[in-house]
């Protein structure tokens, strides 16, 4: 048998890497352990930029230009906003064949030291795409609810491009569905496109990286990242088959940005979390 020639090699191997890439969204990860908490506690999260389902690739994040917490209590009155840039902790992050700066930050339990909910933000530094010749910003939310007082969950917190929720982000039992509207400077976007991750790996906080193995395996590509569309009124509808953190990113919603003379996407990320229910 004739050795295939050099290009057909290289033009296989520059196939696998497109493959490789198609099927494994970014997202960018604000995690903490637990969603929903009965009382005021330290909270610890994980700022790490990667493809959560199957971590084939961890990516250097660049020092966040914000990040913060609403306290979301009620009305707009009531809410506060504590920055928390000063309690980042810059990490490397393992995955599983990668290692990746990365941030983790212990606020003080005084930061949630009341009862009701809490909306983290996080905007990151634009990120370099090489492979797309582009940059990537996702300005990321995470809520968290303390004692199972409702608070102001469903609130826009005013960011450029935002995921707003329609149910509770941090109480949805598993076979349910979870409902949102995607929005761009305050209004739905229609039709917006968007990518649903789980976060396959568990974030292990104190060993700065993601667990080597993970909950399910994807039967094909295809279902590492799910792709819809919103309805003519920027709604989406996702189920949540799985108990566990799940990712939702709406692409794209910039208006033709720029970033040091490259495109800027600029995309919304919302983190929800499914739980099971026990006896």
């Amino acid at each position: 048998m004739n050795p295939r020639p050099a290009s057909v090699w290289r033009a296989f191997l520059l196939f696998g890497a497109l493959v490789t890439f198609c099927a494994d969204a970014h997202f960018q990860l604000l995690y903490t352990p637990e969603a929903a908490v009965q009382e005021s506690q330290q909270l610890p999260l994980a700022l790490v930029f990667s493809h959560p389902f199957n971590n084939g690739h961890t990516m250097d994040m660049g020092e966040p230009e914000e990040f913060y917490v609403v306290s979301q209590r009620g009305s707009e009155a009531e809410r506060r906003t504590t920055d928390l840039l000063q309690y980042l902790e810059p990490v490397t992050w393992a995955g599983v064949d990668t290692r990746a700066s990365a941030f983790i930050a212990h606020p003080p339990r005084s930061v949630t030291r009341s009862l009701g909910d809490y909306t983290y933000v996080l905007r990151p530094s634009p990120y370099y795409e090489a492979q797309e010749d582009k940059y990537i910003q996702q300005i990321t939310k995470t809520v968290v609810n303390i004692g199972g007082l409702p608070g102001s969950w469903d609130a826009p917190v005013g960011l450029p491009v935002e995921i707003i929720p329609l149910d509770k982000p941090y109480a949805n039992w598993v076979g349910g569905v979870f409902r949102a509207v995607v929005t761009a400077n305050g209004q739905p976007v229609p039709h917006a496109e968007v990518e649903i991750e789980f976060l396959n790996h568990e974030p292990q906080i104190e060993q700065r990286r993601f667990h080597p193995e993970g909950k399910v395996i994807a039967p094909q590509g295809s279902f590492i990242t799910l792709s819809i569309r919103a309805d003519a009124q920027g709604q989406i509808v996702i189920g949540l088959p799985k108990a566990g953190w799940w990712g939702i990113c709406a692409l794209d919603l910039d208006e033709g940005l720029q970033h040091q003379g490259k495109e800027l996407s600029v995309d919304a990320v919302l983190w929800i979390k499914a739980t099971e229910m026990t006896p």
